[in-house]
């Protein structure tokens, strides 16, 4: 099936929101029917393979692949990342890079020392605009995170920006969770042996928590495969009748 995702202010080659939510919707209107394991989409990057869990004949999981992922060098400006964000330089880890990372789509990682400094963090476009033209790279949006532990089971704590293509903050964005489960195996921040079952909660910030499972596949150093996987929740349905 061809796929086209389109944001307030531009369409994209691939997303994971979407992709798994369109998986859903398909399901619940019997296009996908029960039982069935796989289906490819067609997206702006090429064929996407989704992968589907069903119970009692109602679709409960889904995986979407993603390229693998391509690295920039890292950002050296710290404190115009920290700008960015509204934030001082210490919130950044010192010991992890602030880089551009795709599997699809580029974004700015971001390591912030505590969860607090992600709910704290606020948006600076012309900051963000510096950033980029100083490290002469290019990116979608900027996705902050930070792996401080806390008493739920999350990997990672996270909320992404992305002004550029109009939207100001996003509830839950799998086309960046892929480049943060890459970052994380890089910078062994996460072991290979927990690489297949990581988490982040993202949009808590904004009220709309949303939990998005990470597996990335790895051979020694090498990392093999990307998976994004979550469910969909339905918000509403509706009837538009065309003339």
């Amino acid at each position: 099936m061809r796929v086209r995702i389109f944001t307030p202010g531009a369409e994209l080659p691939m997303a994971g929101h979407p992709t798994i939510g369109t998986t859903f919707a398909l399901a619940r209107t019997g296009v996908l029917a029960p039982g069935r394991d796989r289906v490819v989409f067609g997206l702006g990057v090429g064929p996407t393979p989704v992968t589907m869990t069903w119970e009692n004949r109602e679709l409960s999981f889904a995986w979407m692949a993603q390229p693998r992922p391509v690295f920039s060098e890292p950002i050296v400006d710290r404190a115009c990342a920290a700008a960015v964000l509204g934030l001082p330089t210490a919130a950044l880890v010192e010991t992890m890079p602030v880089q551009v990372v795709s599997c699809g789509l580029p974004y700015v990682l971001v390591p912030l020392v505590s969860r607090a400094a992600v709910d704290s963090a606020v948006i600076d476009r012309p900051a963000y605009d510096r950033l980029l033209n100083g490290a002469a790279v290019d990116a979608n949006g900027v996705f902050l995170f930070s792996t401080e532990p806390a008493t739920d089971t999350a990997t990672a704590y996270s909320r992404m920006f992305a002004p550029v293509i109009g939207v100001l903050e996003d509830p839950a964005t799998g086309s960046a969770s892929g480049p943060l489960g890459c970052y994380l195996v890089r910078h062994h921040v996460v072991s290979r042996e927990r690489a297949g079952t990581m988490l982040s909660l993202q949009g808590v910030k904004m009220g709309r928590p949303s939990h998005i499972h990470i597996s990335i596949g790895v051979d020694g150093d090498d990392i093999r495969s990307v998976r994004v996987g979550g469910a969909s929740v339905l918000a509403g349905e509706g009837t538009l009748y065309i003339p």
